[in-house]
């Protein structure tokens, strides 16, 4: 999708964006704030405009695709059926006009061409236990966090919630850094540790088997911490260097591969407050798990703007893979009717127990193999009613029929919610620019590989030129 990008925008020019997204937020609010499963239960469908009805009633999942979300097939030509009204044009052009851009600077990743499996771009030794998304993310995110480490000369990398350590482990083993990982589950540090050693050993022998491959310099497997970042607090742990600089204090760069939640906040906060901390990479997700209030807003700016507030609701949208999802339109596949079959089932559950509401239905194996009356009945095993409830089959399948309907509706959520991702982004952007610190936010996966690709760098000196060769694929 075409959008705005960070670093084309003044400071006011920022600000205003805050405004106009709240503004369009606010317009659009009740599309954002269903719940898909209430469909039937809520007649979601007859709260869009009639002449909305009109355009996408009876359109396939990959018109959808094309016409609403902006997503053609390869070669494909955008055709309207129908003259569409310019209200729903005009929610379409400012969903791609407001959100800032997650295209990054180069193409659709080669490194997959040869082995969907396996990047090119990595060895061997550093793909192992790796997955390819992973893979992808640890090498552009290693690379980028290592150019910023060199502009700002950082002495020390702090990778934060850092798992089982792939991104730890490639910035100290594969590009040479000193590298702090913290992570709050034990289990996980554990296997990063015996993770480290068997990519040790993997290197060793790769060295003896050609000798021509010289380790200049000692390596340095990642120090792992097993500790809980509190948000709301400095942590101390963090802030430990390694070693004692040669020159002055210690100069550290966090960074953060998926920060979950507060997490990632906690990042900007120890930035903005600790001077030893010169520089930040760090790429958000779990948006929904932001504390309300401390999470967001934590710029002035947004929380003196009308409508800023994110509910639990439009925070979980804004955490969808939109080009995930127009792929799957575009297949049109039968995996497609699962919101249908959820929608139908949450309008048996109410007429047995109507203060259950929006109950989570988990573990129910290839959905769109079963009749929706099969699914039904496994759905109210797994919310603890009676699977054999009498069923009113012709209303399920008055309810299937509108199968097409469920679908647009919640493509019309899912366009609206990268606005949603933007304002929260943005808000941080104005956070870190209010305190007098430079900050910007660039796309740096592909899409289709990792959604939420787009990641916050920020540094206590003019990053300038900089900023292009962060941006720059290494060849």
């Amino acid at each position: 999708m075409p959008g705005i990008s960070a670093r084309g925008l003044s400071h006011e020019g920022r600000k205003q964006l805050a405004v106009n997204l709240t503004r369009v937020l606010a317009l659009y609010r009740s599309i954002l704030d269903a719940y898909i499963i209430e469909f039937f239960t809520d007649n979601l469908w007859d709260t869009l405009p009639c002449s909305w009805q009109e355009a996408l009633d009876g359109l396939k999942p990959p018109q959808l695709a094309t016409m609403l979300l902006g997503m053609p097939g390869e070669g494909e030509v955008v055709r309207y059926r129908s003259v569409w009204p310019l209200t729903l044009l005009a929610l379409k052009s400012t969903a791609c006009a407001l959100a800032f851009t997650r295209t990054p600077g180069f193409q659709t990743p080669s490194e997959f061409l040869e082995n969907p499996s396996q990047s090119s771009r990595l060895t061997a030794p550093f793909r192992k236990h790796v997955r390819p998304k992973k893979q992808h993310e640890i090498r552009r995110l290693g690379e980028l966090v290592k150019k910023l480490s060199d502009f700002t000369g950082c002495t020390q990398v702090v990778d934060v919630g850092s798992g089982q350590g792939h991104l730890s482990r490639f910035m100290a083993l594969g590009l040479g850094l000193m590298v702090k990982s913290i992570e709050g589950d034990q289990r996980l540090v554990e296997r990063a540790q015996c993770l480290d050693q068997e990519l040790l050993q993997a290197l060793e022998k790769e060295e003896k088997r050609n000798p021509q491959v010289v380790q200049t310099s000692p390596r340095h497997s990642p120090h792992h911490v097993v500790r809980w970042v509190d948000p709301t607090a400095l942590c101390e742990e963090l802030l430990l260097p390694l070693e004692n600089p040669c020159q002055g204090r210690a100069r550290l760069l966090l960074t953060g591969l998926h920060a979950c939640g507060d997490l990632s906040v906690a990042l900007l906060r120890h930035f903005s407050c600790c001077p030893e901390v010169v520089a930040l990479a760090s790429v958000g997700c779990c948006y929904m798990k932001l504390s309300d209030p401390g999470g967001y807003p934590l710029s002035q700016w947004v929380a003196g703007l009308p409508g800023y507030e994110l509910p639990y609701r439009l925070r979980e949208g804004a955490c969808h893979a939109l080009e995930e999802y127009a792929e799957r339109l575009q297949k049109a596949g039968p995996g497609l009717r699962t919101h249908c079959y959820r929608a139908a089932l949450e309008t048996v559950i109410r007429r047995a127990r109507p203060e259950l509401r929006r109950p989570g239905v988990q573990g129910i194996p290839r959905v769109h193999e079963l009749k929706i009356e099969e699914y039904v009945q496994q759905g109210l095993q797994r919310v603890g009613l009676d699977p054999q409830l009498p069923l009113n089959l012709a209303a399920l399948q008055a309810h299937l029929a509108q199968e097409n309907r469920v679908v647009a509706f919640f493509s019309l959520a899912l366009l609206l919610a990268p606005l949603v991702e933007t304002l929260i982004l943005l808000d941080r952007l104005l956070y870190l620019q209010e305190q007098g610190f430079h900050a910007e936010l660039l796309p740096i996966f592909s899409p289709q590989l990792s959604p939420r690709n787009l990641v916050l760098v920020a540094t206590k000196m003019p990053l300038g030129q900089a900023l292009s060769v962060l941006e720059t694929e290494d060849s």
